[in-house]
């Protein structure tokens, strides 16, 4: 018996030992396939097409600098370059715009490919691309034959595809531009669907009401010319009373939205003249948005003969967006230039009326017409292809109905002829402020604020992008019939009329995605969700304290986590609990008030407390405006206001009866229930309010695309730390787990080498990269890079094939 248990003992031990060895074969195995899918770093790599060698230098961030002898080399290199570090992330880009998830990750990215598919996407791309000039189609073709040629090179498919057990695509001409379109979708999505929630509340509330809840601006206005608007007055109760207690429509108190909801998107540019800071200007840039790893941008300086005079060097430092051949932003040594969303309206809803006789023809402005129908195929990975039907009219796709069942037609810049191309490349040679404007206001891209400064010291503000001509009198804000033919589009507007200021008396511009101008160039331009002033009037404010700037000081403006928006509710906060009965959560709440130290601080529980308490009082009243509108249409939400704080703040200091929510007595009652709600809250959790730090809700989120699919360890593995994040929104250093500044940068050309850069989520896609998560510590802590690359790490030499033979 005791050698038969020897022998069982020596199998088992027989077995784990073969299993230990499977084990780490395949661990041996996988980091293997891993190695082999890292980027080529050092020694020399063919790539057809190319005229002459290209050098490629990484820092120790990774930043790379390309050295070629044309564009259209260079072009070729960074398709190389970027295939190489983020193809993954290019290709869902591309497929984001396409509605070509599914090909790819299932089923469950097709509620998203139907949604994305109606707007035909990849075929615009193709019809765009045919129209670019021939040189830019050189351009992108060149960049296509890169990317392809650094996919090919690599031995093993990009790590993503490993784990999805899929194989990359070729990239295409045409995906270039379906990355440029995924912009559109990034930073005007937002609008296109907010005039379809718009146009249920205005049908659902007395105008008076409406009017007083989505008013454009109020007290926090900071425009660059004009003064504040003021706010309209609130509706009477002749025309509206919300006492009428309706159960059936107000919210469930206890599933009330987390004090995360508010959270303001946007981006900061600033600049001063030359006057201000010793020559040249200064300009200072972050533009915020979602956050992942690696970052959206890819640290670039590209470097190149003048094409008109061969003894100068064109030297374009900033970032590049993979996918295109272009920087987006950045420094040439002349010019520098900065990017935030103009928040124009940029889209229009069409009402379609159906014949009645036959539902397959709509009135058009040449009398019925029949609705174009196309097909597009969904592929879905491991499950059958979906057919999809999209109806189009002569506007524009049918993708929605008004709130009375009317068929809407969007109208959206992203849709229309010429609404990309790569124009803004050009920049890389312009050597004025007056010629980057006449670039920046023709270039194909989602239309922004464009703050540009020269090394003569000079400055303007100006749109880049398309912004619609629009005819007729009608308003833009709200569907509208365009049949009769005498409203709608005509094209785009014409850069003579495109709004302007250059060279301010003020020798400052400034912009955190607010309105920035009034009058007839505010018409042009439209209101497509302007973000709320107070962070524009914060960085405003911090410019007009000083007459002189060195980089540094715009650095620490885009830094700036004072908490001035919030100082007047954590006054009121105060005065609320000091009319609050004695109790265990007031007593708590006062004390943790305490800490206040005026700034977003990770520490601050305070902070956290005001902010919260803010947000609870904002959504008990606009939701009982809210529940007014689902009188008459129950699934109605109600959209984001980004200016609600005005209408928010009149009625806390007005306090009319009639616009209190039924289930208070009076104003104070509704502040001490909103107070104690949170208190409540709060001590339910480990610590109780004490210990519900800001840094505790704000904390880093930023994510590998596919760590959500993966088990936990090696998605911890894939992204950033969970770090403590200080800032929020309406404060210049605006910060949420996974939203917050792109990248920042301050320089003044020709002075580069004493500007700063830094960026979150790293330069290179590949974990086992030196450069996955390089620089995102020092953006965490708030530490600045150098402007430009640092001396070179590694050198790769990209040749003709000739050349390596």
């Amino acid at each position: 018996m005791v050698v038969a248990m020897m022998r069982r003992f020596n199998l088992i031990r027989w077995l784990l030992l073969a299993l230990l060895v499977l084990a780490l074969l395949l661990t041996g195995a996988s980091w293997l396939l891993l190695q082999g899918s890292l980027p080529k770093y050092d020694g020399e790599a063919p790539v057809s097409g190319l005229s002459t060698s290209v050098a490629v230098e990484r820092d120790a961030l990774g930043s790379v600098t390309l050295r070629a002898q044309d564009r259209f080399d260079l072009a070729r290199a960074l398709g190389y370059v970027h295939a190489q570090e983020r193809f993954f992330e290019m290709d869902l880009m591309r497929r984001s715009a396409a509605g070509e998830l599914a090909e790819l990750f299932g089923v469950a990215a097709l509620p998203a490919d139907r949604k994305t598919r109606g707007h035909r996407m990849r075929a615009r791309a193709t019809a765009m691309l045919a129209d670019l000039p021939e040189v830019q189609r050189r351009l992108v073709n060149a960049y296509r034959d890169g990317v392809n040629e650094g996919l090919t090179a690599l031995m093993v498919r990009p790590f993503p595809y490993l784990l999805t057990r899929t194989q990359p695509h070729a990239w295409r001409s045409e995906d270039s531009l379906l990355v440029i379109l995924s912009m559109y979708f990034t930073l005007q999505e937002s609008s296109v669907q907010r005039e379809l929630q718009l146009s249920t509340l205005r049908a659902g509330l007395p105008k008076s009401a409406y009017q007083f809840l989505a008013a454009s601006g109020g007290e926090w206005d900071a425009p660059l010319v004009g003064a504040p608007f003021q706010w309209p007055h609130p509706p009477s109760s002749e025309e509206l009373d919300l006492r009428k207690p309706d159960p059936d429509q107000k919210r469930n108190i206890q599933n009330h939205r987390n004090d995360q909801h508010d959270e303001a998107s946007g981006s900061n540019s600033f600049a001063v003249a030359g006057s201000l800071a010793a020559g040249a200007a200064l300009v200072a840039n972050d533009m915020h948005l979602s956050l992942r790893t690696p970052s959206l941008w890819f640290r670039t300086r590209l470097i190149y003969p003048h094409p008109h005079c061969p003894e100068r060097v064109i030297d374009t430092n900033g970032v590049s967006l993979p996918g295109a051949p272009a920087i987006v932003v950045g420094s040439n040594r002349h010019i520098a230039w900065s990017f935030t969303n103009s928040y124009g309206d940029m889209a229009d809803w069409v009402r379609i009326m159906i014949d009645p006789a036959e539902s397959s023809r709509y009135r058009s402005t040449e009398g019925w017409k029949p609705v174009t129908v196309h097909r597009e195929m969904l592929r879905v990975r491991g499950a059958t292809d979906e057919m999809l039907e999209v109806r189009e009219t002569e506007w524009g796709p049918i993708l929605a109905s008004d709130h009375d069942g009317t068929p809407l037609a969007l109208v959206w810049a992203a849709h229309q002829a010429n609404s990309v191309n790569l124009d803004l490349i050009n920049l890389e040679q312009v050597e004025t402020v007056d010629n980057a404007i006449i670039v920046a206001q023709n270039a194909g891209i989602p239309a922004q604020n464009f703050i540009v400064g020269d090394r003569d010291g000079n400055i303007a503000w100006t749109i880049a992008g398309r912004i619609p001509l629009r005819i007729g009198q009608y308003n833009p804000s709200e569907p509208a019939d365009w049949s009769e033919g005498n409203t709608g589009w005509r094209g785009w507007l014409e850069s003579a009329k495109y709004p302007l200021i250059s060279n301010p008396p003020a020798q400052r511009l400034w912009n955190g995605n607010a309105r920035a101008v009034d009058g007839a160039m505010l018409e042009y331009l439209g209101d497509g969700g302007y973000e709320l002033g107070a962070r524009t009037q914060q960085i405003r404010d911090s410019l007009q304290k000083s007459e002189h700037f060195i980089p540094a000081d715009l650095f620490s403006i885009q830094l700036d986590d004072r908490a001035l928006f919030l100082s007047r509710w954590r006054q009121l906060l105060e005065r609320t609990l000091n009319l609050a009965p004695a109790s265990a959560w007031r007593t708590e709440m006062q004390a943790a008030l305490r800490d206040w130290d005026g700034h977003a601080s990770i520490n601050s529980a305070a902070y956290r407390i005001v902010r919260t308490f803010r947000q609870e009082v904002i959504d008990s009243i606009l939701d009982n405006f809210a529940a007014e509108a689902r009188r008459r249409y129950p699934n109605f939400l109600l959209p984001r206001l980004a200016q609600s704080e005005h209408a928010v703040w009149i009625l806390l200091e007005q306090r009319p009866l009639h616009l209190l929510p039924p289930e208070y007595t009076d104003w104070n009652q509704l502040l001490v229930a909103c107070a104690q709600r949170i208190a409540e809250r709060m001590q339910t959790q480990p610590g109780g309010i004490t210990a519900r730090t800001w840094g505790e809700q704000n904390t880093a989120a930023i994510q590998h695309p596919l760590s959500r699919m993966l088990p936990g360890f090696i998605a911890q593995w894939l992204d950033m730390p969970r770090d403590p994040l200080p800032g929020d929104s309406y404060m210049p250093r605006i910060q949420s787990p996974n939203f917050g500044a792109s990248q920042r940068f301050v320089v003044a050309p020709g002075d580069e080498e004493q500007g700063y850069f830094s960026m979150p989520g790293g330069q290179s896609g590949h974990p086992l990269s030196p450069y996955y998560g390089s620089g995102h510590a020092d953006w965490v802590t708030g530490k600045a890079t150098a402007f430009l690359p640092g001396p070179p790490e590694h050198r790769l030499s990209l040749l003709p094939p000739r050349s390596s033979q």
